[in-house]
């Protein structure tokens, strides 16, 4: 019944808002933003938009950021935001053609000093659509008295590409000036794009020193303690440590295209997002796709800084997977880090699919599901990776799912492609597969009684979250989506008539 969880999701992003802190942590406990997940994968835009702005909302606390993420339900936001246009979207349903209330929007605005991109993108897509909204109303004072002008002209002069643009839209339709822009392409910057970012971040008073150095935004991305002490005169030790953290911050939202011909900065974020600190360091070491193979522990320490031992074990460890994972062997691959791979038909399997993924985390199982429309025919290598991480291979069975694959000789249909990956047929491994093939034919296997079980809870009808049994795994768990891939366009993959030569739908 769409029209019930349209209020499912209105309410819950009502209670986000409205709750405080103390019904935020008990939204969490009934693990709220996994719930949320099916809600914000829904093709309903409506239903969609409430729920990205609860899960928004909730992971502006940072004191819940963690349990959120683990939802994975915040990777859905970026894509609404950037597929929509937030003056169309008011248009859309009487529900907020005629905008929120004063109260309402003073709560949100906190929202768009989030230290998460996510949270500032849908904060900021709101009020270019209240702006639009209040302007045609009349009442664009509102946004001075509830305090929203300053941070949306922090966020329209920040680097962050989406967020930026939406909060300029919005100043320039309640008639404020809009502040400097900053681009993302950090190595790049002048002096005065330098100057204004610290002016941005809180050390306007030593934003001369770095005119007077004549800082840019090369020299920046390179600045070490010391720079900071001896020459920009930040001489506060832990003055310095909030001006890193603020760089910090900067190098993982920067955009290295420039100079990055190699895609060092998505290998690194694809370790971990915090990895993205070291992409210009390895740049000006020379590093590239050749030389980044015969890397060692002493050429990170020295000719690229990193410092952190740690993470240069895993720069390390994952440099030595991605050449391994060239030439793996089926019996080489048994180390698996997934649970589950997720298989559906995005026109009529998305819900069933996102459901499934739900109650599989609550069981604590680790999930992938693609969550990304790419276009017919390009198929992300990732999800490749991931099929052949993954145990178990689910495949959501709606009506007409496999019809595409008839006659798909070169597998451009996803879900054709998917089931190849994962049933390769390896001649050297038949006989373990053979043997796996008799253990669950005959009930042998320890693990289809447990599966049974699950799915047995599954099939009652289950659809309240509740504290896995004593036959789950004990380990938290995580959310695995493919998001953005440098093989992949943007767009769906497939048009608003239903016409598509390949693709999920």
């Amino acid at each position: 019944d769409v029209e019930t969880l349209r209020h499912c999701a209105g309410a819950l992003a009502n209670l986000s808002l409205y709750g405080g802190a103390e019904n935020q942590e008990a939204m969490i406990k009934r693990k709220v933003p996994m719930w949320l997940f099916p809600l914000a994968f829904h093709n309903d835009d409506n239903i969609k938009y409430y729920a990205c702005l609860a899960i928004a909302v909730l992971v502006a606390n940072k004191e819940i950021e963690a349990a959120v993420l683990k939802s994975g339900t915040l990777d859905l936001v970026e894509p609404f935001v950037t597929s929509h246009n937030p003056f169309e979207f008011a248009k859309s349903n009487l529900a907020h053609a005629h905008g929120q209330s004063k109260n309402w929007l003073q709560r949100l605005v906190p929202v768009l000093s989030s230290k998460r991109e996510e949270a500032r993108n849908l904060a900021a897509f709101h009020f270019c659509m209240e702006a639009g909204i209040k302007k045609q109303q009349g009442k664009t004072e509102i946004f001075g008295e509830i305090g929203a002008i300053e941070p949306l002209k922090n966020v329209a002069s920040c680097p962050n590409a989406v967020a930026s643009k939406f909060a300029a839209q919005a100043l320039r339709l309640i008639g404020e000036e809009v502040p400097h822009k900053l681009s993302q392409q950090v190595p790049l910057w002048s002096s005065e794009d330098v100057r204004e970012w610290v002016k941005q971040i809180g050390f306007a008073e030593y934003a001369n020193n770095f005119i007077e150095s004549r800082v840019d935004g090369d020299l920046l991305l390179q600045l070490t303690e010391d720079n900071l002490k001896d020459d920009i005169g930040i001489n506060n030790g832990i003055r310095r440590r909030r001006f890193t953290r603020e760089l910090q911050n900067l190098k993982k939202m920067a955009d290295y295209s420039s100079r990055d011909t190699a895609n060092i900065n998505t290998f690194l974020q694809g370790i971990g997002p915090e990895f993205s600190i070291y992409t210009y360091s390895m740049l000006n070491a020379g590093v590239d796709k050749e030389s980044i193979r015969g890397l060692s522990e002493d050429q990170l320490i020295k000719e690229c800084s990193i410092t952190n031992s740690i993470h240069r074990l895993r720069i390390l460890d994952s440099i030595r997977a991605k050449e391994n994972a060239l030439g793996v062997s089926m019996e080489e691959s048994l180390d698996k880090s997934l649970d589950v791979f997720v298989s559906y038909r995005r026109s009529n399997g998305s819900q069933l699919a996102s459901l499934l993924k739900v109650h599989l985390q609550l069981r604590t199982f680790t999930v992938f599901i693609d969550v990304e429309r790419l276009e017919a025919g390009k198929f992300d290598n990732n999800l490749l990776q991931s099929i052949r991480q993954a145990k178990h291979f689910l495949l959501v069975l709606t009506p007409n799912a496999l019809e595409r694959c008839i006659g798909d000789v070169e597998c451009k249909d996803w879900v054709h492609r998917e089931i190849v990956a994962a049933l390769q047929w390896i001649h050297d491994y038949q006989d373990a597969c053979v043997d796996k093939l008799e253990r669950f034919m005959r009930g042998e296997a320890n693990i289809r009684q447990d599966m049974l079980g699950r799915v047995g809870g599954l099939a009652k009808g289950d659809a309240t979250p509740g504290t896995p049994s004593g036959n789950t795994l004990g380990r938290q768990p995580p959310s695995y989506q493919r998001m953005h891939s440098n093989e992949s366009g943007k767009g769906s993959d497939k048009d608003v008539n239903g016409n598509s030569g390949g693709g999920r739908d």
